[in-house]
């Protein structure tokens, strides 16, 4: 029991006061931390809010290219092509315009892998094009051979041969190639036939070389092919370019790749937005042209395999902040279900065109569903600031597109993210509008809008060709390097030195393939 009066000694007096600092100092390192956590969480909020925001004027611009540019120019010994080949390819290529762009890119490879010589390429008259125009009535012949005189020999027809003073004409073997065939199926299979008969012929040819390629000269051969050599005539060039000079006299305009046409819907099998008769029509396409499978539309709208309506194409162009002054292109077919899908998005936006409203010659009115229309829109789009495929799955003409403006200086695409976009929407149709616009536009911002970026599967070769198609002046990966600014004088030199004189000197073609 202390006694009255008693004082603590000095040290243990002390000892207090340092564990009362002690407790003091651990409550101030508590609050402080409360505060910069709250304050964080305060600046990650105005962050997320903030970056939810796109700047559409922007967009207006090309991407930002960090540094790269395209280049598809050999960079390593690629030497020309034989003096004497292995015997003749000819390819019928299937499908549409563009499926039959990707054909002849692999048939100039195929090729090259054979050392066989290629026979103009066929273009398919199929039943739903209704058109015969054939290469020649499509594409400049005299600048796809010239242009390719470094990589393969290129004739228009298998010519006759003469043996004991009579005419002989090769008959080209038929043969029906495995899809995505292996670069060995060529040097073996096909090379093998080829020399036994002097000639082959590939038929269908689409999707019948592997895309992924590990050897980046092969997939620069393709580049020089698709956005080089593959030149449309000239009129129809021309063509193009005075629909896009008429709709760039009012400033910038876009394009959107419309995809909802009876057969992309009928192969997502997305019917029950339809009228029973609507459903019964596409029904029966699908039977007809498509294998059988159980298809459920909530099922496949969910996870983003329907083609976006005209409609939600446009509300995604409304989030992000385009607004009803926006000058739009439609490249599309005929859309199914008419005017009552088209009104939504023309309320929206009301400055549309396509290509029958803006051609003054009246020349696409005669041929509206065939290669030609087809050309031009793919023109128009290639060249237009900005460019929106609504619906990228198996469809060549957009694919073809976006990795076409990659390669043309990362012109600004938008990609809608269907699977992300999805459960937005059906939010949307339940009532819970809320946020919509803000959810949209957080689901773009995640998407890639033309700049470089990694392919990675399904995306495909023919939508993104970099890294191998591009190239950096002071890049660090001796891989990425430009080539020589003398590579046309190179390859020149190369086929002199092979006694290969039957060329042209010129090698202004290749010189584009340089440095785009």
């Amino acid at each position: 029991m202390r006694r009255p009066g008693y004082r603590q000694p000095l040290k243990q007096q002390l000892g207090g006061v340092k564990a009362m600092f002690i407790r003091l100092s651990v409550a101030v390192i508590v609050v402080v931390i409360c505060m910069f956590l709250l304050m964080s969480a305060m600046s990650s909020s105005n962050s997320n809010s903030s970056s939810a925001e796109i700047n559409t004027e922007a967009l207006w611009g090309t991407a930002a290219s960090d540094g790269w540019r395209a280049s598809s120019a050999p960079r390593s010994d690629w030497p020309p092509p034989a003096s004497e080949s292995n015997g003749y390819l000819r390819v019928r290529c299937n499908g549409g315009l563009n499926q039959q762009r990707s054909a002849i890119c692999n048939a100039v490879l195929a090729a090259r892998i054979m050392n066989a010589t290629l026979v103009l390429p066929e273009l398919d008259a199929n039943s739903f094009w209704h058109d015969d125009s054939g290469f020649q009535g499509i594409y400049d012949v005299e600048h796809f051979i010239k242009t390719l005189k470094y990589d393969i020999r290129i004739v228009e027809s298998i010519p006759e041969t003469r043996k004991n003073g009579k005419v002989k004409k090769i008959k080209a073997k038929q043969i029906r190639p495995p899809r995505d065939a292996p670069i060995s199926w060529y040097t073996t299979e096909a090379l093998k036939t080829m020399k036994e008969h002097g000639a082959i012929y590939l038929t269908p040819f689409s999707h019948r070389l592997a895309e992924e390629i590990d050897y980046p000269e092969y997939q620069r051969l393709r580049c020089r092919v698709n956005y080089h050599a593959l030149r449309f005539k000239p009129h129809i060039v021309e063509l193009s370019q005075s629909i896009v000079n008429k709709l760039r006299s009012q400033g910038h305009f876009m394009t959107i790749h419309l995809r909802f046409e009876m057969d992309m819907l009928a192969f997502a099998g997305c019917f029950d937005i339809f009228s029973p008769e609507e459903q019964k029509i596409l029904k029966k396409y699908r039977q007809e042209n498509f294998a059988e499978k159980r298809l459920v539309y909530d099922e496949r709208r969910a996870i983003g395999k329907c083609p976006l309506t005209p409609e939600e194409v446009g509300l995604i162009l409304r989030a992000m902040g385009f607004d009803n002054s926006t000058r739009i292109y439609l490249a599309a077919g005929e859309l199914f279900g008419g005017e009552r899908f088209m009104k939504p998005f023309r309320s929206m936006f009301p400055r549309l065109e396509n290509h029958s409203t803006v051609d003054t010659t009246g020349e696409l009115g005669k041929n509206t569903m065939g290669l030609l229309g087809s050309a031009v829109d793919y023109m128009v789009c290639l060249l237009s600031d900005i460019f929106m495929p609504t619906y990228d799955g198996p469809s060549n003409f957009a694919n073809n597109l976006l990795g076409h403006r990659l390669y043309y200086g990362f012109r600004t695409t938008i990609r809608p993210d269907r699977k992300a976009l999805a459960p937005i929407f059906i939010d949307r149709e339940k009532g819970h509008t809320a946020g919509f616009d803000e959810a949209v536009r957080r689901a773009m911002l995640k998407t890639n809008f033309g700049g470089p970026h990694k392919r990675i599967s399904p995306e495909s070769f023919y939508t993104n060709s970099w890294p191998e198609c591009f190239c950096k002046k002071s890049a660090v990966n001796p891989a990425d390097k430009c080539p020589p600014l003398d590579v046309v004088e190179i390859l020149n030199s190369q086929m002199e030195s092979e006694g290969i004189s039957d060329f042209e000197a010129s090698g202004s073609n290749l010189t584009s393939a340089v440095d785009k």
